[in-house]
């Protein structure tokens, strides 16, 4: 027991025991650490970082990919602009020719109108002139009977031939001349 109070004593002697043990430990504690470290850096570590790397390239590509689609974008958005533009300016030029066939066809519409309005009158004006000409052979007719009937009452009476003129001309005279030029 006696060694172990000489360690006892050397002990309480120092709040800290520095010797070559404690050195040596310390030392193989230190490399053991740095070990364990490079180790788990291997390990965990880097893994993590190879992680976060592809990520971060993920991250960048998807960036890429979202400023490229925005390009496209703008561009199919300017190029249906101007699509929408040429779809406007030919709708203008069907509705254009449209409303210039229409006004031709309006056109002849009324031309065709005011020659079946002329055709009508030209036939109404005929017809008009063809009763004329049968009212007027009507007279005819009956002036030809008022004479046949004179000349009957001539011939009854036996008239004259000077008696037979006046009366005559006193017919003629009432009848009027213009009776034979209508």
């Amino acid at each position: 027991m006696n060694v172990i109070l000489l360690e006892t004593d050397w002990m309480n002697n120092r709040i800290f025991g520095l010797d070559l043990q404690l050195l040596v430990d310390a030392g193989i504690m230190a490399i053991a650490m740095l070990v364990l470290f490079f180790f788990i850096s291997s390990l965990l570590f880097n893994p993590a970082r190879a992680f976060l790397k592809k990520r971060q390239q993920y991250i960048q590509e998807q960036l890429d990919n979202a400023k490229r689609d925005e390009k496209q974008a703008k561009e199919f958005k300017a190029e249906y602009d101007g699509k929408l533009k040429q779809i406007d300016k030919e709708a203008d030029a069907l509705i254009s020719e449209a409303r210039k066939k229409a006004l031709k066809q309006e056109t002849v519409i009324i031309n065709e109108a005011k020659e079946e309005a002329v055709k009508m009158i030209d036939r109404a004006n005929k017809d008009i002139e063809l009763e004329k000409s049968k009212v007027q052979d009507e007279m005819k007719q009956e002036i030809i009977n008022v004479a046949s009937a004179m000349a009957g009452k001539i011939v009854k009476f036996s008239m004259d031939e000077k008696t037979q003129s006046k009366l005559f001309d006193e017919t003629l005279r009432e009848m009027g001349d213009g009776t034979w030029q209508n």
